[in-house]
C-alpha cells in the first residue's frame, strides 16, 4: 500500500490492546488525527495469547477505579461496534488457605468495600457452591467479587481497533516504525519503510519491544520479557459457563472456564526470563516451546485444588511471552526525558484487565498533556536512574514476578539487587545492626536491631518483628535524640537570574524570601492539586536548593522543569549523589550539635525554617532548621566525603545525652502522631491545600500569582467536598496499614490514606479524607466524634 498519510497528530505504535484502547479513546474525544501502525497484525506480539482474567481490585483508589471502567467499556463495547468481545461478567473467586492469607483476604475486601467495589468473604463451603469442582478441605475462607469476570483478549482488541475507526482513527497493519524523529527536542514524527509520518506526539504502547524502541530516543522504560506459561483442557463435566474466575495464591494458580473446559496457570517463584539478547526479528503471532518439565512443578498443587484435572484430556500448554516490570505495575504517563513521548507498556500479563482504562487515561493525557488523576502508583516518573540498567531491572523483575501470588506483607522489601546505590554511612549503620529497605535503588536503614536482635525484618498483619525496635527510636526522638540517614533525599539546585520568578510560580508558597529562608511548599496542578511538596532554601539572590523525597527525584525534577515558564533563564541540576544527610532529631538535638560546632546554634541565632552554614570537625555542612518528626533538629546537608566524619562526631557528643540511630519506620511512627502529610498516599495530585489542611502553606493573601491559584481561589470560597482528618482508635491491638473505611453515623465516607501505630500516646492513628458530596466543613467531621476537644 502507498496510501500512507505524510502527517497526523498523534501516532500509536502498537496494535494490542492498549494501542487500540488508546486509539478508541482518543477517536472518542475527537481527536481523528491520529494513526495507529502495528508493523505485523493487530494482537499479534502478546495480546493473542493472553489469559484473559479480568479482576478490578488494586490497593489504589484510582488505579481500582481505572479497572473498574475497563469492566464497563467492555460491557457495552459488543454493542457498539457490533463485534463479540467474549466479555462475561461471572465473578471472581479468591480462596485463603491459612490464617495469615485469610487476614490478607478480609483487609482486601476491607479496601474493596472501601473503594466502593461488591466483594463478599464467604465459607469454604459457600465458596465450593459457586465452584463445585475444587476440593475444600484446606481453605479458612474466600472472598468473592462479582463484577469481575473473563474476556477473549483478541476479540475485545478487534472491537476497540473498529470503534478506533468508527470514530475516524486510521489503523495500519504490516507498518513498522523504524524510527522516531526528534529535533531540536521535539517530535518530528516516525519512519516506515512506506515513508515519514510527521506528527507531533508519539505514543508507544509496543508491549515487550517498548524498552528497545524508546531506548532510541533517551527513554527508559523498565519492563523485560518472562515465559508465561497456562493450560487449558479438553471439556470437564461439570464445568459450565457461569463459573468464576478461580485465584488460589497459596496454590500459585489461577482458573478460569474456556468452551467446558478449563484454562489455568499460575507465577512460579522461579520464573524463565525470555530474549536476554533481544527478541528475534519478525517474532508476531509466535509462542514458544511449551516447557512441561518446568510448569509440572504446578501439578501436584492443581489436582489437589481441583481432581478432575487428572483425567482431563489437555488440548495445550501455551507458553508466551510477557512484559513484566520491576514493582509489578504497568507503566503509564509523558516520558520525563522527552517531550511528546507516551508510553502504555509493562501490563504484567494484566493488560486485558487494565486495557479499557489504561487507554483510557493515557489518551486524556495525550490529548490535555496532563493525567486526568492521580497515576502516580503507574507513572512512568516512578523509575529512576537504577532503572537503565536492564540487568538490575531483570534481577527485580524475576523477583516481583515470583511474588506475584505470595502474601503482600504490609511493608515488605524486594530482596533483589541490592545492594546498589548506598550512603558512605552504610558500612557504619551496618555494624550499628542496620536493617536496611531499598528505594529507588539506595539503601535506607529502616530500624536497628538492639543487643540479642537480629537486623532481618519479621513480616505480619498484626504487630511485626519490628515494632519494639520502632517504639525504641520513637521515644528516643521524643525524648533524648536520633540521628536518621537521610542521603537518599532528592536534591536539586535551581539557578540563574530568574530562578526566583520561576520557582515562585510554580510553587504555592512563596520562595522568594530572604537568603537562609527555608520554606515547606507545595506544588500544584492547574486543578490545585499537589504535585510535589518539598521544601526550598534560598541560597543566594539567583540559587535556590530543593529537597523532595528519595521516591520522587524523576516525578519533582520533571515537574519543576517542565513548568518554567518560557523564556526565563534558568538552570535545573540534579545534585542529589553530591551531598548526604544527616537528620539529627529530637530535644537533646541542639545540646548536641553545640557541642561540636562553634557557630551558635541558640534559637535566636538559628530560629525555625533558616538554613545556614557552620562547621563541624572542620567540616562545611549546610543545616536546615526542620522536621519532620515533630521535635526540634536540623538536617545536616554536607559533601559526600565528609559524612563519616561529621557522623562519628555527633554520634560522640550524643553519647551522654541517649543519642541513637533511628530508621525511616520511626519516621513514618513520629510523623503520623503530628499528622504530617506523606505525598503519595496521604497528598498528591488529587488533594488540595485546602482539603489536606495545607491552605496555610499557601501565598493566597500575597495576590502573587502561582500555577494552581484560581483553584485554590475557588476552594476558599466555596467549600470543598472532602478534607483530610486523623484518627485514634480506643484498643492499642487494632492494626492500621491504610485503606480501612471511614464510617459516619453508619455511612462510608471515606478510608484512611495511611496507617500505623503512635507510640507516645499508645494507640493507632490512621490519616485519611472525610468525603461528602454536600460538603464537608470541620463541624461536619467533628460532628462524627459526638464531641469537639481542640
Amino acid at each position: 500500500m502507498t496510501d500512507l498519510p505524510t502527517s497526523a497528530r498523534i501516532v500509536i505504535i502498537g496494535g494490542g490492546i492498549i494501542g487500540c484502547s488508546v486509539a478508541y479513546h482518543l477517536g472518542k474525544m475527537g481527536l481523528t488525527d491520529t494513526i495507529l501502525l502495528e508493523r505485523k497484525k493487530l494482537t499479534s506480539g502478546t495480546t493473542f495469547h493472553a489469559a484473559g482474567l479480568v479482576g478490578q481490585l488494586r490497593t489504589s483508589a484510582n488505579i481500582t477505579q481505572l479497572l473498574g471502567y475497563s469492566v464497563d467499556l467492555y460491557k457495552r463495547l459488543e454493542a457498539e461496534t457490533g463485534l463479540q468481545t467474549g466479555w462475561k461478567m461471572n465473578g471472581g473467586l479468591r480462596l485463603a488457605c491459612n490464617e495469615q492469607r485469610w487476614i490478607e483476604v478480609k483487609r482486601q475486601a476491607t479496601t474493596a468495600h472501601s473503594f466502593g467495589l461488591e466483594m463478599h468473604l464467604l465459607t469454604p463451603k459457600e465458596a465450593q457452591d459457586l465452584w463445585p469442582l475444587m476440593t475444600i478441605d484446606d481453605l479458612v475462607g474466600a472472598a468473592y467479587l462479582p463484577t469481575d469476570g473473563q474476556a477473549n483478549p483478541s476479540d475485545i482488541t478487534m472491537s476497540l481497533a473498529k470503534g478506533a475507526r468508527m470514530a475516524g482513527v486510521t489503523i495500519r497493519e504490516d507498518t513498522p516504525v523504524t524510527r522516531i524523529l526528534i529535533e531540536n527536542g521535539r517530535v518530528k514524527g516516525v519512519q516506515t519503510p512506506e515513508g515519514t509520518i510527521a506528527c507531533e506526539k508519539v505514543v508507544i504502547c509496543a508491549g515487550q519491544w517498548t524498552r528497545t524502541l524508546a531506548a532510541t530516543v533517551g527513554v527508559n522504560v523498565p519492563l523485560v520479557s518472562v515465559e508465561h506459561q497456562y493450560m487449558v483442557t479438553e471439556a470437564i463435566p461439570g464445568v459450565t459457563s457461569t463459573l468464576p474466575t478461580l485465584r488460589d495464591p497459596d496454590r500459585l494458580t489461577y482458573w478460569k472456564e474456556e468452551v467446558g473446559g478449563l484454562v489455568w496457570g499460575g507465577y512460579e517463584p522461579n520464573p524463565k526470563p525470555w530474549a536476554r539478547d533481544g527478541i528475534p526479528e519478525g517474532f508476531h503471532f509466535e509462542l514458544l516451546t511449551a516447557d512441561f518439565d518446568h510448569y509440572e512443578q504446578f501439578m501436584d498443587n492443581a489436582i489437589a485444588r481441583v481432581p478432575a484435572l487428572s483425567t482431563a484430556g489437555v488440548k495445550q500448554l501455551i507458553n508466551g511471552p510477557e512484559s513484566f516490570t520491576p514493582d509489578g505495575n504497568f507503566i503509564l504517563g509523558e516520558a520525563p526525558e522527552q517531550r511528546g513521548i507516551f508510553i502504555g507498556a509493562g501490563f504484567n500479563a494484566f493488560g486485558i484487565a487494565s486495557g479499557g482504562g489504561a487507554g483510557m487515561a493515557l489518551a486524556e493525557w495525550v490529548a490535555k498533556d496532563a493525567a486526568p488523576f492521580d497515576l502516580w502508583p503507574v507513572d512512568i516518573r516512578r523509575f529512576g536512574a537504577v532503572h537503565r540498567s536492564t540487568d538490575w531491572v531483570r534481577t527485580r523483575t524475576v523477583e516481583a514476578y515470583g511474588k506475584h501470588y505470595t502474601i503482600a506483607w504490609p511493608s515488605e522489601e524486594m530482596r533483589s539487587a541490592r545492594p546498589t546505590r548506598r550512603s558512605p554511612l552504610y558500612a557504619h549503620l551496618q555494624a550499628a545492626g542496620a536493617c536496611f529497605g531499598e528505594k529507588l535503588g539506595w539503601e535506607r536503614p529502616n530500624w536497628f536491631a538492639g543487643p540479642g536482635e537480629e537486623p532481618v525484618d519479621r513480616y505480619s498483619y498484626t504487630r511485626p518483628g519490628w515494632f519494639g525496635a520502632v517504639a525504641r527510636e520513637h521515644h528516643a526522638a521524643r525524648n533524648t535524640a536520633v540521628l536518621i540517614d537521610q542521603t537518599s533525599f532528592a536534591k536539586f539546585v535551581l539557578q540563574g537570574p530568574d530562578a526566583a520568578a520561576a520557582l515562585n510560580w510554580i510553587a504555592a508558597g512563596n520562595v522568594d524570601r530572604a537568603v537562609g529562608s527555608l520554606t515547606y511548599t507545595q506544588m500544584l496542578n492547574a486543578r490545585g492539586g499537589i504535585e510535589c511538596d518539598l521544601t526550598v532554601v534560598r541560597l543566594a539572590h539567583d540559587r535556590f536548593y530543593i529537597v523532595t523525597g528519595t521516591g520522587f527525584a524523576t516525578h519533582d525534577c520533571d515537574w519543576i522543569a517542565r513548568n518554567i515558564p518560557a523564556g526565563l533563564n534558568v538552570q535545573l541540576m540534579d545534585v542529589t549523589s553530591s551531598y548526604a544527610v544527616l537528620s539529627l532529631m529530637g530535644p537533646k538535638a541542639r545540646e548536641i550539635l553545640q557541642s561540636v560546632t562553634p557557630n551558635d546554634m541558640r534559637n535566636d541565632a538559628h530560629p525555625f525554617a533558616t538554613a545556614r552554614e557552620i562547621s563541624i570537625s572542620g567540616c562545611t555542612v549546610r543545616a536546615l532548621r526542620v522536621t519532620y518528626v515533630g521535635e526540634l533538629g536540623w538536617e545536616l546537608h554536607l559533601p559526600v566525603d565528609m559524612a563519616v566524619t561529621v557522623y562519628e562526631a555527633l554520634m560522640a557528643a550524643g553519647a551522654g545525652h541517649g543519642l541513637v540511630n533511628a530508621g525511616y519506620r520511626a519516621i513514618e511512627t513520629l510523623r503520623l502522631e503530628k499528622g504530617y502529610r506523606a505525598w503519595g498516599s496521604d497528598i498528591g495530585p488529587d488533594h488540595t491545600p485546602v482539603e489536606a489542611g495545607l491552605a496555610w502553606a499557601v501565598k493566597m493573601k500575597s495576590g502573587l500569582p502561582f500555577l494552581g491559584r484560581e483553584a485554590i481561589a475557588a476552594q476558599l470560597a466555596q467549600g470543598v467536598k472532602k478534607r483530610l482528618a486523623t484518627f485514634t482508635v480506643a484498643d492499642p491491638q487494632v492494626i492500621l496499614l491504610g485503606r480501612e473505611t471511614i464510617y459516619r453515623n453508619g455511612e462510608r465516607v471515606g478510608w484512611l490514606s495511611s496507617g500505623g501505630y503512635g507510640h507516645t500516646i499508645g494507640l493507632p492513628i490512621g490519616m485519611g479524607y472525610v468525603r461528602h458530596k454536600d460538603g464537608v466543613t470541620e463541624d461536619f467531621i467533628w460532628a462524627m466524634c459526638g464531641t469537639r476537644t481542640g
